[in-house]
């Protein structure tokens, strides 16, 4: 339907045509703009709203589930019977248009832009290097400025709250901190002003430097003088109209038809239960943050939603004689806000359950879920996990339920919920509200949550506790133990709370209560969940817990009970997150450079203030094309099975369905792949993983072709599936070839050691999470012309691969890159499986055809990160020199080869990391299995030889009882060694980077303190560990070490500056700018880039192996020294003139103002039969320490400190290459310590989004982290003597996994076990609290492999 702009009155009013009968009319505001729909659809998101109705794409999608804050906006509305304006964020792919009646709406685009003025939120981001590829940007922009909004001089702690639900996958945070830091009571800068005690930098704000100091050294990447003053009474207005609207406004009762779904909002309570009497299948809807779940995600269809968000008597918060009454319908917000200003304002005693809820509340979901979320919506979904209902079922809350004929009051006790999300209530009653009770003096309660992650995560297991005592004394009267997560509802255990009724709260009754709730809490081994023996355990830990607190407090209130010994102590506190601290420090550029010459100087992205406002182009963001379709892909459900038929019958028939696409439809070649083809572009007959691309739909809308896609009916004949490395193992599925890599006499070495030890390792793989997923645009031009907007690293091998599908010659494919949402690998080889389907569609079709893959599309099609399994044989001597070593490792490849090959080659180049061992075998197998074929992910393999190498290594040091660091540093390389690749290393700097680090990081003192505070605590210890890197720099494939570059000069003396390498928030044309701007001797702000594309470069490379600065600068390099050559005579004749006139005067003179440059790596070529030829061109190295304190009853663990440093030679953008080190280490925190696929024994992967895969959020980073550019490091093999950054640093949080194997070591002491022990990565919270064996562990045995079916199984 096309839009028509009503006349231009006082508001430009946007109307549609043709009102749906019965439908009232929506109104509301888009920054500051009218907007009057006439059909809201009632199953239309705000974001998809935004993004196609009114072109505003500055809010993105990052996963449509809530759990990633890419889309968040500001809604504000105004409240008649407080008489206030209410600001809050939101996620827009969860809000639903019909819920926005009467609300503005700010978007990113609506504060700030380039071309007017950037808003301080946006122009701080970007000027702090908070803004990498620049996805999450705009979501983060609007959670910040709605905290602006609400509290314009916030606390650090209010800005890391309203963080908690955007997640970014670049920056690494910390930019982004520091630079809203500056907006915060304590961060303030007075910008030079002098404010209160003079300015912050002398006066002991700024950071401490060490005396001994270099004059060099810089710490500070940008300059708070720089930020325009941040003004709270400039902000936009809420609209004079919309208020009066709302204040005129006489019914609230609403309602919308779309062609599937009606939307009631009625206006009063009596309407409300009307209306559920006569619909008592509707869904009530507040938040949507579960309905819009259930109807995205499984595939849920409403007839008929109830929104009753403003009925009063559901939004009423009442003070009764017995607690606090919330409306059903209340915000968690505010509802923890209430609960708040009561715990401050009424004596203590009254006040346990509140403290319990708010407990549960700080880390419930994100900000923008908690704003709109309903506590009533939380009881009634009677999710088995929710975070809630434990407590309210402790606290024995009471719930009042109404239907038109009358209430009832019901406690909520463990008869509440019936069964697997059913509750008591009858179909045509509702939950009017619940009374949150005071506690009595003698009443003690406590909550607990347990989640991989701590912020915005689903539980574990979650628990709260509630104990009772005869006044006066510690005898039970009373006791509540609560737990969600340990069945399919919310369960009281009753038959040990029972037990226990009349005892003393001492050492017996923990015994009892302990023994009584192992046999109460049983799991099936096969439970929903897995993990059975840690959530077992943790019923155990957090009783204990709960019990310790008890005692406290009843000493506390005189009571005459055991004391809590001093080391136990530590248990009982509850985690409160400190603010982190930063230092960076790299070298400045020498005194008297030109201000000109930007190469070294930390310069700002150049697209970073384009991103904070939204106007930065992103390949969904392109406009839509007049006659353009949308694509949806049918994918495989099975793991390996032949396809018996496909019935698309009922999809046909669906509305807006314009065609399919199968195997058939394709006219050139169906055979595919990066390097090896054995892909099929559509399966032919037979697939080989879950989420096999077997087809396609051609709809109108992305929602109609997506509905079709999921009506399309497959058979399937099932075959029997491989699916971990243990089963290819077992049945020999192998990929050819094997390689081998052997130096030295392996038995003479094995002979000559003291200790011979053997071990094995499993490392999982990782989900790129890029927050932009897999995007592809196809326009189908004339002569068998395609044109296509793809979201890759490959542009050139995107055009080869759709060139053989099209069956057309590679010059009839252009592929034009503006710009990724993150890359990381993922889009190196992988993004040419939706490319060439998009571009087949086209071609059939002939008209434009776009298609951006959903979050858990992309997580189930796409593969990810190679899960590694190594056994090691290790011979070492006495002192702990390593002499032999022998290794195998076998990578989960999955159903292709895709650059398996090379990732396996590079984990055997890394397999001895950074230590020299003189007799080593390495073999290297890759399974093929039935699962999405792994690819490059940032490391390549690297990480994985590195992971199993520590390992020995660290077991090396257990086993002789030494120190570790002293263990690594006796191995290590020197300069002049040789790498079992017969590669000498010289311009080595490794051993200059541990000592800076071991003295940057105070190790000496720092192990001496984690020494004391381990024997004074006995369930939280601390760990430390140091970790050194060095990684090869070159494609392992030498013909991909080449890079081309074209530039031209226009006459006006602008510069056009094209090169072979994509920008993925690398900061690569940044980089690429700042180059050319040194050779030509030009301002940078002349010099422009605008995208990559196959038709100005050809032949790329992919943009991978860290090294596209130093290929693509070489070749900007080289076309850049070539013009200047051209003009050199211009600029000798007319030495005072300018640039503009040497261009001029070379035009006139008919020189040739445009060249391409080239550049290939000099003197490579590795050869695996004859173990000679250099491997790599350098290396890049680092070294990590990092401090962690694990809680051993929970498994859950704090990132205490971490200091890099990190030899990236001259560095051409110290912000640019800080960033890169501190992304790069983020990630490889996620991959050590968090991030978890879980795939079920029949190959279907179960964590498809942020909600179940949890990557590292604002909370994880290092409370203490120092990043330390090496300085002086001399280098003469890339350009200007910098290093490649991108790859290297990842395998640094290495040292985080490490330090929690010592701290779990410490632990393991307490119970009587040392020497070596096998640690699986990544190190989980699971992970950590079963290796921390202890009396409560012992009561909760794990159930025998083999005699149940696991939930999910490691691959």
């Amino acid at each position: 339907m096309r839009e028509v702009n009503g006349t231009q009155t006082q508001t430009q009013t946007q109307t549609q045509t043709q009102t749906q009968p019965g439908s009232d009319e929506l109104v509301f505001f888009v920054n500051g703009k009218k907007i009057v729909e006439k059909n809201a659809d009632p199953e239309m998101t705000l974001l998809t709203y935004l993004r196609r109705k009114l072109r505003l794409t500055g809010t993105k999608l990052g996963c449509a589930e809530g759990g990633c804050g890419a889309c968040t906006v500001m809604l504000s509305r105004y409240q008649t019977h407080t008489q206030q304006l209410l600001h809050h964020a939101v996620n827009a792919c969860l809000a639903p248009l019909c819920s926005l009646h009467l609300v503005a709406v700010t978007t990113v685009e609506g504060i700030g832009s380039v071309a007017r003025k950037l808003h301080p939120v946006q122009e701080r981001i970007a000027k702090a290097h908070g803004s990498q590829c620049g996805f999450c940007t705009p979501g983060i922009v609007m959670s910040m400025y709605a905290l602006l909004r609400n509290n314009p001089t916030p606390k650090m702690a209010d800005m890391e709250e309203a963080f908690q639900g955007n997640l970014c996958r670049c920056t690494g945070y910390r930019p982004i901190l520091e630079g809203y830091k500056t907006l915060t009571v304590e961060g303030g800068c007075c910008g030079g002003r002098g404010r209160d005690n003079g300015c912050c930098r002398t006066n002991g704000n700024a950071p401490e430097k060490p005396p001994e100091e270099d004059a060099d050294e810089a710490s500070s990447l940008f300059n708070t003088a720089d930020f325009a003053p941040f003004d709270p009474t400039q902000e936009v207005i809420f609209p004079p109209e919309l208020m009066s609207l709302t204040k005129g406004q006489r019914s609230q009762s609403l309602r919308f038809h779309g062609d599937r779904v009606a939307w009631l909002q009625p206006g009063s309570l009596d309407e409300f239960l009307r209306l559920k009497w006569e619909h008592p299948d509707a869904r009530v809807v507040v938040g949507n943050t579960e309905v819009g779940i259930e109807v995205k995600f499984k595939n849920m269809l409403y007839p008929v939603i109830l929104a009753p968000t403003f009925i009063p008597e559901l939004n009423a918060v009442t003070h009764t004689d017995d607690g606090v009454v919330f409306g059903a319908a209340c915000t968690l917000s505010h509802m923890g806000a209430v609960l708040r200003e009561a715990v401050a304002t009424l004596p203590p005693h009254q006040t346990e359950v509140f403290l319990a809820v708010l407990e549960q509340l700080r880390w419930f979901a994100g900000q923008q879920i908690r704003n709109v979320a309903a506590v009533g919506g939380n009881i009634m979904t009677a999710s088995p996990i929710s975070d809630l209902n434990p407590v309210f079922m402790a606290a024995g809350c009471k719930l009042t339920l109404m239907d038109k004929d009358g209430s009832r009051v019901v406690e909520m006790d463990d008869k509440f919920f019936t069964g697997y999300r059913k509750t008591v209530l009858r179909p045509q009653e509702i939950l009017l509200s619940i009374e949150i009770p005071y506690s009595k003096k003698s009443q003690f309660v406590s909550a607990f949550k347990q989640s991989p992650r701590r912020e915005d995560d689903i539980s574990i297991v979650t628990a709260a506790m509630s104990v009772t005592f005869t006044p006066g004394t510690n005898v039970v009267e009373d006791l509540r133990l609560s737990y969600g997560g340990m069945a399919p509802t919310t369960v009281l255990a009753k038959k040990t709370a029972n037990k226990v009724l009349g005892r003393r709260w001492g050492e017996e009754l923990l015994q009892e209560v302990c023994s009584s709730l192992a046999e109460e809490m049983t799991l099936s081994p096969s439970v929903p969940g897995g993990m059975v023996t840690y959530r077992r355990t943790l019923t155990l830990s957090l009783f204990y817990k709960f019990y310790l607190t008890v005692l406290q407090k009843l000493s506390g209130q005189g009571v005459n009970v055991d004391e809590v010994g001093s080391d136990c102590l530590s248990a009982t506190e509850i985690y409160h997150p400190e603010t982190p601290t930063s230092v960076q420090i790299y070298q400045a550029v020498p005194e008297g450079r030109s201000q000109d010459d930007v190469v070294g100087r930390p310069m700002m992205h150049l697209s970073a203030l384009k991103q904070a406002t939204g106007e930065a182009i992103y390949c969904d963001d392109v406009p839509l094309y007049e006659n353009e379709l949308y694509l949806a892909l049918i994918t495989s459900s099975k793991a390996h099975a032949r396809i018996l038929s496909i019935d698309t019958a009922a999809a046909r028939t669906m509305p807006g369905v314009v065609c399919f696409v199968f195997a058939d439809d394709i006219p050139g070649s169906n055979a595919t792949g990066p390097v090896e083809y054995d892909e099929t572009v559509l399966a032919d007959h037979q697939v080989t993983c879950v989420g096999h691309i077997i087809g396609a739909v051609v709809a109108d809308t992305q929602l109609q072709a997506q509905r079709a896609a999921k009506a399309v009916r497959i058979q399937y004949e099932e075959l029997q599936p491989v699916v971990t490395i243990q089963e290819a193992i077992a049945t020999k599925s192998f990929y050819q070839p094997i390689r081998t890599l052997q130096r030295g006499d392996l038995e003479a070495g094995f002979k000559q050691a003291d200790h011979i030890l053997e071990g094995e390792m499993h490392m999982g793989g990782q989900e790129h999470f890029y927050l932009e997923t897999n995007v592809s645009l196809a326009v189908p031009r004339e002569d068998g012309e395609m044109e296509l907007f793809v979201s890759t690293q490959s542009a050139s091998k995107t055009q080869s691969l759709v060139a053989k599908a099209l069956g057309v010659p590679a010059n009839r494919v252009v592929v034009r890159v503006k710009r990724m949402g993150g890359g990381f690998g993922g889009k190196e080889s992988r993004t040419t499986i939706l490319s060439t389907v998009v571009a087949v569609a086209a071609n059939k079709l002939k008209r434009p055809i776009r298609c951006m893959l959903d979050r858990d599309e992309d997580m189930l099609i796409t593969g990810g990160r190679h899960p590694f399994f190594g056994k090691y044989k290790v011979g070492f001597l006495n002192s702990g020199k390593v002499v032999a070593l022998d290794v195998s490792f076998y990578s989960n490849t999955g159903n292709s080869m895709d650059l398996s090959l090379s990732v396996m080659e590079r984990a055997l180049f890394h397999m001895e990391n950074s230590y020299n061992v003189a007799n080593v075998r390495g073999h290297g197998f890759l399974c093929r299995t039935n699962l999405p074929s792994n690819t490059a992910f940032r490391g390549f393999g690297g990480p994985q030889g590195m992971m199993i190498a520590e390992s020995w290594m660290t077991d090396v040091a257990q086993s002789l009882g030494r120190p570790a660091e002293e263990v690594r540093r006796l191995n290590l390389y020197m300069e002049g060694d040789s790498t079992p690749y017969n590669q000498v290393l010289d311009q080595f700097t490794l051993d200059r980077c541990w000592d800076e680090c071991l003295a940057r990081s105070e190790y000496e003192q720092r192990r001496a303190a984690i020494e004391l505070y381990n024997r004074k605590n006995r369930w939280t210890k601390r760990g430390l560990a140091i970790i050194p890197t060095k990684f090869g720099i070159s494609f392992t494939a030498v013909f991909l070490n080449q890079a081309g570059a074209l530039v031209h000069i226009y006459t006006d003396g602008s510069v056009l500056l094209t090169h072979g390498g994509t920008e993925m928030g690398q900061g690569l044309h940044t980089k690429m700018v700042q180059v050319a701007s040194r050779v030509l001797g030009v301002s940078s702000s002349k010099i422009h880039i605008t995208e990559t594309s196959t038709n100005t470069v050809p032949n790329t490379s992919p943009t991978a192996a860290s090294a596209s600065s130093d290929l693509n600068g070489a070749a900007v390099q080289n076309a850049c020294q070539i013009l200047a050559e051209r003009l050199e005579p211009y600029r000798n004749k007319n030495p005072k003139g300018s640039w503009e006139d040497w261009v001029k005067a070379a035009y006139f003179d008919r020189v040739n103002l445009s060249a391409n440059g080239f550049y290939k790596t000099p003197d490579l070529g590795y050869d695996f039969d004859s173990n000679s030829g250099r491997a790599f061109n350098y290396y890049s190295y680092g070294v990590a320490c990092s401090e962690v304190e694990i809680d051993c009853l929970t498994g859950a663990h704090k990132n205490l400190s971490t200091t890099v440093v990190m030899d990236v030679g001259h560095s051409l953008n110290p912000a640019i290459d800080i960033g890169q080190v501190e992304g790069a280490f983020m990630q490889g925190l996620g991959l050590f310590t968090l991030e978890e696929l879980h795939y079920s024994p029949k190959g279907v992967l179960l964590t498809r989004g942020p909600g179940a895969y949890k990557i590292p959020a604002f909370g994880d980073i290092p409370t203490k982290l120092t990043v330390s550019l090496l300085r002086d490091a001399p280098h003469d093999k890339a350009i200007f003597a910098s290093k490649a950054v991108g790859e290297p640093p990842l395998f640094l949080a290495s040292s985080v996994f490490f330090a929690i194997k010592d701290a779990i070591s410490a632990a393991r002491a307490e119970s009587g076990i040392s020497g070596p022990f096998r640690l699986d990565s990544p190190a989980s919270a699971e992970r950590i609290r079963n290796a921390c064996s202890d009396r409560f562990t012992k009561l909760c045995p794990p159930a025998e492999p083999g005699t149940f079916t696991p939930w999910s199984v490691q691959v």
